[in-house]
């Protein structure tokens, strides 16, 4: 094409590429819990902060993981289900709702195990887990059900993702004390870890504010750092969500201020940003007005 004087580029190259994005999304944060509208506007709130993990469902009710129960809420707020940890010093910290319709929920105590519920709140299957600690508190984080009926599972201070069979077995583990990402040193516990489509591994690492795509033999493909951006915007990173069009948005749980929620492309560009409460998990649920595909907004 060449270059062309800018007064002569036709107008509909001009708007090109230059709309701002804007997000709605639900969040579970230690000051709030809900549903953040596009304009930064709350569009329905729990009542009840300090929520882990939780999702927006496909019938629009809002599943939520608290460290002591799991709750479902139609939009009225009127409780659909509950579970509730068994044990005092026990903590909860995943709720999915899978295709069967039972819920995929992490306990964290004595005997960590993932346990999938039915409708009733009745525990139909167990599945120990092999955290290498018995910090409650740091046993694991975001477990995620795979299509193979597998568990991805990150366990903080073992600097692993480790996949699981329902019987318990380790079949697969990601190390993240690597020399490559800065060894044990640089504390890069994994938190949240999602298996994509093209079978490769995108896990965040807390302390180590670092997100970094695995492949199957859990090398290291594609990394963001600090070192990447002028704005710095890793600060303790937890919940991620890789995106249709390949960006990637990650949650800046240990923002002081500032940044606590953006969104990166594959040549880490910073391309949208948060800068309200914080966030420790989510789920991106529109962008510029459009449902994005795979997560319901009813």
């Amino acid at each position: 094409m060449g270059w062309v004087p800018l007064m002569l580029l036709p107008l509909f190259l001009l708007g090109q590429n230059t709309q701002e994005i804007t997000h709605s999304f639900f969040m579970a944060g230690p000051q709030f819990t809900g549903i953040i509208g596009e304009a930064n506007e709350v569009l329905w709130d729990s009542e009840k902060p300090g929520a882990r993990d939780g999702y927006v469902l496909d019938n629009g009710n809002i599943l939520i993981c608290w460290a002591d129960e799991v709750k479902e809420y139609d939009r009225n707020k009127k409780v659909i289900f509950t579970y509730s940890k068994s044990e005092p010093p026990m903590e909860l910290g995943t709720a999915v709702r899978l295709r069967n319709g039972n819920t995929m929920i992490t306990e964290s105590g004595t005997k960590p195990r993932i346990v999938e519920v039915d409708k009733e709140g009745k525990v139909v299957q167990s599945v120990p887990l092999l955290p290498e600690t018995d910090n409650v508190h740091m046993q694991t984080r975001m477990a995620r059900k795979l299509a193979n009926g597998n568990y991805l599972v990150p366990h903080l201070l073992a600097f692993a993702v480790k996949e699981y069979r329902l019987d318990g077995t380790v079949v697969n583990t990601f190390k993240t004390d690597k020399g490559a990402l800065g060894g044990r040193a640089a504390e890069n516990w994994p938190f949240t870890a999602i298996r994509l489509k093209n079978g490769r591994t995108l896990v965040t690492l807390t302390h180590g504010n670092k997100v970094v795509e695995l492949d199957k033999d859990g090398q290291v493909v594609w990394k963001a750092t600090n070192d990447d951006f002028d704005e710095k915007p890793f600060a303790d990173p937890c919940g991620a969500q890789r995106l249709p069009n390949g960006h990637t948005v990650i949650a800046s749980y240990g923002a002081k201020e500032g940044i606590k929620l953006f969104e990166i492309d594959k040549d880490k560009n910073l391309l949208w940003k948060y800068m309200g409460y914080n966030v420790h998990h989510f789920q991106l649920l529109t962008t510029n007005g459009k449902k994005l595909k795979g997560t319901p907004l009813k």
